[in-house]
């Protein structure tokens, strides 16, 4: 007896897909993936400006706590006649009392990091640093830190280079 697709009761198509379906559905997944990528990759930019500028916001606070605590005579005598801090670790590190050389003053947890540095770099060195004495076209470091700014030659996304903001 031979078995024929009317013994076997199998439909006369064969169920699946054709080549044709496949590839079209192929094209629309990558389609979709690839207008996926660009989002993606904004969203990845836009979370480490808003860590370069909450880093900004908390150091330069931390140095101008510095600078007021400097003029209102509450830190031991010592450091660059500005007023401003040696180094950003100086800000960590406490700075002692005036009054009582027991008690320091701390400005700063910890040193944050410029997102946009290679990480094999300390977190201090990732900041390009101002003194009080350099021109703010061209900043440069000297014998206080007046302020920081990120080394990454990149513009954001608000069309400002990193350094300048």
């Amino acid at each position: 007896m031979k078995l024929t697709r009317a013994a076997l009761r199998l439909p006369s198509w064969h169920p699946g897909f054709t080549i044709i379906e496949l590839a079209v559905v192929l094209v629309i997944l990558s389609v979709l993936a690839l207008s996926v990528l660009p989002v993606a990759e904004l969203s990845v930019r836009r979370a480490k400006e808003r860590e370069l500028k909450s880093a900004l916001w908390d150091i330069r606070k931390a140095i101008d706590a510095y600078k007021h605590d400097f003029d209102s005579k509450a830190l031991a005598p010592g450091g660059p006649i500005s007023g401003y801090p040696e180094s950003l670790s100086i800000l960590v590190d406490g700075v002692d009392d005036a009054v009582d050389s027991s008690t320091k003053h701390y400005y700063l947890r910890r040193i944050a990091r410029d997102p946009f540095t290679d990480s094999a770099v300390p977190d201090e060195q990732s900041w390009g640093l101002r003194s009080y004495a350099s021109p703010p076209d061209h900043p440069q470091s000297g014998d206080d830190v007046y302020d920081v700014y990120s080394r990454d030659p990149g513009i954001g996304l608000n069309g400002i280079e990193y350094s300048k903001w």
